[in-house]
């Protein structure tokens, strides 16, 4: 056999079979027909559905009715209303569609979620409440599922479920922490026999299956009611008793917002140092677990971040699990959640089509081959891969499909490893599961939110069926917005330096190589040592290059922006601002730096056109962008 019949043959050439382009409506609306056609296939199914169902009813609207005056006034007005709509729609949102915008975690959506989306509305399912909606409700369930395997876990053991957002998401994962080493000391207070010999010590310290496992010993005694009143879902959790919650500084904001929500208090909501490249330091987290230890207060729960929305940064999830693992060698231990929010669906990057995690050099290959990636790269180093691998250690993950799931909003999500663990957060019966099947009519008995839309779970649903949670399908699209990172690091890194107007100016990123696909940088006039200064500059840039400066549609390249305090981020930054040319004594005085913050999730900057073709765009638009910031700053 030839090799390229080797390539033909082989399920790894599926480029043919899933074709990214042919998955969006396009910057241009290139899909547009097909668009156009499938919505309106939907809508006619829709109408057809409702004319059809029990023929025999009368119409409520006559013929005579709809032709008079009223009635055509009333449909001329929402005419009128939706026309007011589209102006502003086109007037003053964010172009996500165009590689010109690379702002915010936000993308061009699939034409499969958009369209599963819109024909759902029509049908207006509640999720909650599944006697509303027997058919999205399973969609949910059946999509959870989806995420669970896509992140490891095994499908028969773990559960998950469509939220608004992270944010609910995390307040789930910290709910059932919360409940969870809450549930041990409530047993013994009511059946000390059920853990006979252990200390208090050592019920504060039960691992996560242990506690599982306990939960069906007090079923069997058949006081489950009883101790569940005994627990933080009882007399809640304010006396900070139940230890203390530790996260990176790059976490996600809604985690202080989970600690004060759930009355773990913020007190008890300890951040742990980040490193100069915004992963959770290691050694700074044993140093607190171990002086939470000799002080005798529990460690509630890690949370590690893969995928911070600052940054893009991924935390060191396989040195976590190891820690883990020699902590629960002393008898001590700590849920642990994952807020892979904005990074979970990437892990299909590393899957094969059996959903097998691959091995890092057949991952290193299959990216080559596949033509996932176009460019010369390194991704994945060794480190992420690693991280990647580690992550089904986790009790609980967020994951968001309107990240990289590419999805209309509001679809977060959360997965579970051991489903078990419902039964701590359920107000429906405690024995949620026992028969080992998947019930949807209970679904709202065990969630945090009330009534959510159902056309959000078809949309999701829908998607994993046509695109594969594996390296032959969503690893084609979420490969190439990595590469599009990588190779602006890169050319960012090879250029160092612009002139402009005769004046020279310093362009660093901010940690390197990017862990995923955010590269921040920031500007610095070659020279300059007054960090107020660099700030101002890198806030005029930001001011160029986005709404601030006008109408959208007059601006040739949108991005974002972050500061990065010392108050949430302690000293992280500081060679940051050294390499800028600024000493740390600045750092020190002024503690803040502004960076612009760019989103490439658009999957079509990296393989649209020539890489360097498109640099050199962008590198004339920075110089614009640079001479507008400094115009009358009194330099020559």
């Amino acid at each position: 056999m030839t090799n390229t019949e080797k390539t033909n043959t082989s399920p790894c050439a599926a480029e043919d079979a899933l074709k990214v382009k042919a998955l969006f409506l396009g910057p241009k609306s290139e899909n547009r027909e097909y668009f156009k056609n499938m919505l309106n296939f939907l809508m006619d199914e829709h109408m057809h559905w409702r004319s059809d169902f029990h023929p025999e009813d009368r119409m409520v609207s006559t013929a005579k009715e709809m032709r008079s005056e009223e009635y055509l006034t009333t449909l001329d007005r929402t005419s009128d209303v939706l026309m007011q709509l589209s102006n502003k729609l086109k007037e003053t949102s964010m172009p996500w569609f165009s590689s010109r915008y690379l702002g915010h975690m936000n993308s061009d959506t699939l034409m499969v979620a958009n369209l599963a989306y819109m024909a759902t509305i029509l049908y207006n399912p509640n999720n909650v409440a599944y006697e509303a909606s027997t058919a999205t409700t399973p969609m949910e369930i059946e999509a959870g599922k989806d995420m669970a395997t896509m992140l490891g876990f095994d499908p028969e053991q773990s559960w998950g479920h469509i939220t608004t957002d992270g944010t609910i998401a995390n307040y789930e994962g910290m709910w059932m922490a919360r409940n969870l080493k809450s549930f041990p000391p409530a047993v013994k207070k009511i059946r000390p026999d059920l853990v006979p010999g252990l200390d208090d010590w050592q019920i504060m310290n039960m691992s996560t299956t242990q506690v599982l496992d306990l939960i069906g010993k007090v079923k069997e005694a058949g006081c489950f009611d009883e101790v569940r009143n005994e627990s933080a879902r009882g007399i809640g959790a304010g006396d900070g008793s139940l230890g203390v919650v530790l996260v990176p500084q790059s976490k996600h904001y809604s985690w202080v917002k989970a600690a004060d929500v759930l009355g773990i208090g913020n007190k008890n909501l300890i951040q742990v140092q980040v490193n100069d490249h915004y992963h959770m330091d290691i050694d700074t987290l044993k140093s607190i677990i171990d002086d939470h230890i000799a002080r005798k207060i529990p460690i509630m729960a890690v949370v590690a971040v893969v995928g911070t929305t600052e940054e893009g940064a991924i935390d060191e999830v396989d040195r976590i699990v190891e820690l883990r693992a020699e902590y629960e060698k002393q008898g001590i231990n700590f849920y642990f959640h994952i807020d892979a929010a904005y990074g979970g669906y990437s892990r299909a990057l590393y899957l094969d089509e059996q959903n097998r995690f691959m091995e890092y050099d057949e991952v290193k290959e299959r990216l080559s081959a596949d033509g996932i990636f176009i460019h010369e790269t390194e991704y994945p180093q060794r480190e992420i891969y690693e991280a990647y691998k580690a992550i089904p250690a986790a009790d609980s993950i967020t994951i968001d499909p309107h990240k990289m799931g590419y999805i209309p909003y509001s679809a977060g999500g959360i997965t579970i490893k051991d489903r078990r663990i419902l039964d701590l957060i359920s107000y429906f019966a405690a024995y949620v599961f026992e028969s080992g099947e998947d019930s949807p009519t209970l679904l709202g008995s065990y969630i945090m939110e009330g009534s959510k839309a159902g056309a959000t779970a078809a949309a999701v649903w829908a998607t994993h069926r046509l695109i594969p949670l594996n390296v032959t399908g969503y690893g084609r699209i979420i490969g190439r917005s990595i590469e599009g990172a990588q190779m602006l690091s890169n050319a960012l890194t090879t250029t160092k330096y612009i002139t402009v107007n005769d004046r020279k100016f310093q362009v660093e990123t901010l940690a390197g190589k990017p862990d995923f696909n955010i590269v921040c940088m920031a500007f610095n006039e070659v020279g300059n040592t007054d960090l107020d200064a660099m700030n101002a500059l890198n806030e005029k840039i930001y001011n160029e290059s986005s709404y601030v400066s006008g109408p959208v549609y007059k601006n040739d390249w949108i991005t974002s922006k972050t500061a990065l305090a010392r108050e949430d981020y302690g000293d992280a930054p500081r060679n940051f601002v050294k390499r800028l040319g600024v000493p740390t004594a600045e750092w020190d005085r002024v503690g803040s730096v502004y960076v612009l913050r760019v989103c490439l999730l658009n999957p079509f900057v990296s393989h649209n056109v020539h890489f360097d073709v498109l640099w050199d765009g962008l590198l004339a638009i920075l110089k614009e962008k640079l001479a507008a910031a400094i115009a009358g700053d009194g330099k020559c």
